[in-house]
């Protein structure tokens, strides 16, 4: 008679060569998966240049030009810190 410790959970007896070696190979995989995960986390420079492509992208139509509404955020920001200046100034 056979515990419950003495079956894996595919059924099979944990002395079966192939269910060891399927089991070998299941947990390869998911170690490499989980390696690359972290590699994937830990590039910084690929991290970052995505960020600047994603920015870029959202700061400029399809043929590169650069958006309306970021040209007057940028005028605006620009005459804001001009009165500013000038206000300090006075």
């Amino acid at each position: 008679m056979s515990t419950p410790s003495d079956i894996h959970t595919n059924g099979t007896s944990p002395d079966d060569p192939e269910a060891i070696r399927a089991d070998i190979e299941r947990t390869r995989e998911d170690l490499a998966e989980t390696v690359d995960a972290l590699h994937a986390k830990l590039d910084v420079k690929t991290r970052a240049k995505d960020k600047v492509t994603a920015v870029r992208d959202s700061a400029t139509t399809d043929t590169g030009k650069p958006r309306p509404e970021v040209i007057g955020g940028t005028v605006a920001a620009l005459l804001l810190v001009a009165g500013l200046v000038w206000w300090r100034r006075r």
